[in-house]
């Protein structure tokens, strides 16, 4: 049997069976197992924020395991306290405190529970909003399709219209826990909000006594332009949720609180086995650090509106919404799933979260070079998907 037919026989079918099966990467280039190479532009969704086998983070992986693997969190370790350190400075709130586990979904539960811990229960979430497919974390979650399958979930939840600052107004209450918002919603399809949309529900949880939650798993980790994807809206939010890139292709999750108002778990009322592992750690200390050191942020602004720029002048092409590099191609036709798997044949790795609008959100070491490459493979795909 080939690989596809052994996971069909021994896989769950949530994914479907993979199309192909990656063997080896270097860079935001990978290979199958035919040998087959392939422009990485999805970056496992936002993950590998370094790209994969990264010099920096094998180096620091591997010296880690030798040194000290898993300890439990009935124990301290330098990379987790370093790591939180680091993402405290990046806050620039000096109270932040940092919970650690594996996921942006765990991270989401996490802040579910500090949100009761408030007293009260009402949490307000965004339609179209993702923040995970553990029960507490579907729950906040506003894609029907998703949820329904497993209700009943979490009771007073309430969903209204992201972007829509009327239904907020009319929402939020003295009921109300915590509203949970994305900077940008990736799974939806890369959607922004209107400027200034962050800045009147952080104003108006202020005036009720709610907490406001960021969930940046996709925006977080420098692929925005910015460490959390917030910052351009001049907020400070109570809570941050990071995943996805903080690994540096690893998993690891966070919470983090900001300010005495918000409450703070006492010993025993939360925990993850192998949340901040130390070798998870090792690996994003090591992302954060050559983020910094190369000043990749910068670079990331650059690339994103490089890639704005060029996109935006292929047939076919209505829009490119997004900031950094987490861009949505939002297409003339409905066309997105063929151009994904037409890309696929043509060599490249993006995908399609809505039936018009792929998603790329590549490395934050992409090149000029590797991005003048995507952009002509992309033209081509879209061609041949429009043009036959």
């Amino acid at each position: 049997m080939n690989t596809q037919e052994r996971w069909h026989a021994s896989m769950q079918n949530n994914y479907g069976v993979p199309a192909i099966t990656l063997s080896k990467g270097e860079g935001i280039t990978v290979w199958d197992e035919d040998g087959k190479k392939y422009l990485d532009f999805l970056g496992g969704i936002a993950t590998n924020i370094l790209g994969h086998a990264h010099p920096a983070i094998v180096k620091a992986v591997s010296k880690q395991i030798e040194e000290l693997s898993h300890v439990s969190n009935l124990y301290g370790h330098k990379p987790g306290v370093e790591l939180a350190e680091k993402l405290r400075s990046f806050t620039g709130d000096p109270t932040a405190r940092v919970f650690f586990c594996n996921s942006g979904a765990e991270a989401n539960e996490a802040a579910i529970k500090i949100s009761r811990l408030t007293g009260r229960v009402q949490i307000v979430a965004a339609l179209g909003g993702f923040h995970g497919r553990t029960a507490g974390a579907l729950s906040i979650t506003g894609q029907e399709a998703k949820r329904k399958p497993f209700e009943p979930l979490l009771p007073k939840v309430k969903f209204v219209p992201y972007g829509d600052i009327k239904a907020m107004k009319r929402t939020i209450s003295k009921r109300t826990s915590m509203v949970i918002l994305e900077p940008i919603q990736g799974e939806n399809g890369v959607v922004v909000p209107p400027d200034g949309y962050l800045e009147e529900v952080r104003e108006l949880c202020d005036k009720k006594g709610a907490l406001l939650a960021i969930d940046a798993v996709q925006t977080g980790m420098g692929r925005t332009g910015e460490w959390f994807g917030y910052e351009l809206e001049g907020i400070t939010p109570d809570i941050i949720t990071l995943a996805k890139g903080l690994g540096g292709g690893l998993p690891l999750g966070a919470m983090i609180t900001l300010g005495k108002k918000v409450p703070a778990f006492k010993p025993g009322e939360h925990g993850s086995t192998f949340g901040g592992n130390p070798i998870s750690c090792a690996a994003a200390n090591a992302a954060v650090d050559f983020i910094v050191k190369k000043d990749l942020l910068e670079k990331v602004a650059i690339s994103g509106e490089f890639l704005k720029a060029q996109l935006s002048k292929i047939p076919g092409v209505t829009s490119v919404r997004g900031q950094g590099l987490l861009l949505g191609i939002v297409l003339e036709s409905n066309v997105a799933n063929d151009v994904a798997m037409k890309a696929q044949q043509n060599g490249l790795l993006i995908n399609a979260p809505a039936k018009n609008v792929i998603r790329i959100a590549p490395a934050l070491i992409v090149d000029k070079k590797e991005l003048r490459e995507f952009v002509e493979i992309f033209d081509r795909t879209l061609n041949e998907v429009l043009n036959g």
